[in-house]
């Protein structure tokens, strides 16, 4: 009889790829849209922002900086809740307070109530960023969960394009630029809510938490969906467990936890000085073009097919290798810059910029989320999020100094950086391609 019984994972193998998942990835696809254009708007919002309520544009920019701030708690916090409550109600939330301060924010009557609203929108924009690939992780087996994982992160270049006409438009409205691009970016968000509720709990957490029946009503549900007229055996029912969130640093935690979330902070230090501070720079040498939306619209493109590489490359090479190739890639593009001013190169290194980064972060969001077990892969995701937000935080004191005075160091430190983070992919003691999760 125990010979009937079978894993979550091959309870999944079993249901298939399909319909089910494809509703999955255009669901939360579409909350990461909604996140890209709510991150991006903040330098296109700042000067309209200033204009309405009388400030300058840096102190427009704090609406910004409480936004990262929002990101960094929300990222952490939900992450750690989805393991302890589950992942679908944390789902929720984060994605209503996502929607509803987005929305809202357009509608702030003077400067400190935007500053709240937005460091709000952070709060629920950090939260959904462990729970859905958390969760869209948990309901792939392992021989497709790289690829899709990877392919979700591309809807962040979709809705850099989206923000890029958006503001293209906005400048129409003048001083009421920023309600028009704030109430827009929080849309896609708000319909999430509604689509949201027929995404059923994940049947891993589920069986890990003492509901085996429950998880394979979800595994036929799946099945069911996507066409398969089967029966799922039985599953194999698991024990329960709770960790504390010290685990995730645990002896035989200890080695990827750090690799993983100082490479999360590398990688989103040099992120933010090549696309952020480099630009500003580079403004002042006749490229004021690169801090356009025309320009920004390019770039966008460009990394779709990074994104694609890395789909490919995580399942034909595996998720380090990939990743490191990425990362050393994007340190020689950054070094290109020192080779002069010329537009094809100042053009090139960027646009090279932009697919290995991008390809770079896609791989990243896929690799994270398999290494840790269960009962700590929401809070794994939730910290390394929060370390990215730190990393962006600390982007200005750290690159923008140095930026301003000493331009080649200022590309030598971003290339360290990258090579820092491959090293410290490196390090990680596992690699995941065709592993099922635990």
């Amino acid at each position: 009889m125990a010979s009937t019984f079978i894993s979550v994972e091959q309870g999944l193998q079993t249901a298939g790829v399909g319909k089910f998942q494809y509703r999955l990835f255009v669901i939360f696809g579409l909350v990461w849209l909604a996140d890209a254009m709510q991150v991006l708007s903040i330098g296109f919002s700042a000067p309209s922002i200033a204009k309405t309520f009388g400030i300058t544009v840096p102190e427009a920019l704090q609406t910004g900086t409480l936004f990262f701030v929002g990101m960094l708690i929300g990222a952490f916090f939900f992450g750690r809740l989805a393991d302890r409550i589950g992942r679908r109600p944390v789902l929720m939330i984060a994605v209503i307070i996502d929607a509803c301060a987005g929305v809202a924010s357009a509608f702030a009557p003077d400067f400190a109530w935007l500053l709240f609203l937005r460091f709000l929108t952070g709060v629920g924009v950090g939260g959904t960023l462990p729970v859905d690939y958390t969760m869209m992780a948990e309901f792939l087996p392992a021989q497709r969960r790289g690829r899709w994982l990877v392919l979700l992160e591309s809807f962040w270049a979709i809705g850099t394009i989206f923000l890029a006409l958006l503001a293209l438009y906005a400048v129409s409205w003048g001083d009421d630029a920023w309600r028009l691009i704030f109430f827009v970016t929080g849309l896609p968000a708000l319909v999430g809510v509604v689509l949201r509720f027929y995404i059923p709990e994940s049947p891993l957490y589920l069986n890990r938490n003492g509901k085996s029946d429950q998880a394979h009503q979800v595994l036929q549900r799946v099945a069911k969906v996507n066409g398969n007229n089967i029966t799922i055996p039985q599953l194999q029912a698991e024990p329960q467990e709770r960790k504390s969130i010290f685990a995730l640093f645990s002896p035989e935690m200890r080695r990827r936890s750090i690799s993983l979330f100082l490479a999360w902070a590398l990688i989103s230090i040099a992120y933010y000085g090549v696309f952020v501070y480099l630009p500003v720079r580079l403004s002042t040498e006749g490229f004021a073009f690169m801090r356009g939306q025309e320009f920004l619209v390019i770039l966008a493109l460009v990394q779709l097919p990074g994104f694609a590489l890395s789909a490919y490359g995580v399942e034909k090479w595996g998720r380090k290798p990939t990743l490191i190739g990425f990362l050393l890639l994007s340190a020689v593009g950054c070094m290109l810059y020192s080779l002069g001013t010329d537009p094809v190169i100042v053009v090139g290194s960027t646009l090279l910029m932009s697919f290995s980064l991008l390809g770079t972060w896609g791989a990243l969001y896929a690799f994270t989320p398999e290494v840790y077990p269960t009962a700590l892969r929401a809070s794994g995701m939730g910290t390394a999020g929060a370390m990215a937000r730190f990393g962006g935080l600390f982007a200005p004191a750290i690159i923008a100094p140095i930026m301003t005075t000493h331009f080649t160091l200022a590309l030598g430190v971003l290339s360290a950086m990258l090579v820092a983070g491959a090293v410290a992919i490196w390090a990680v003691d596992v690699e995941s391609r065709n592993r099922a999760l635990d």
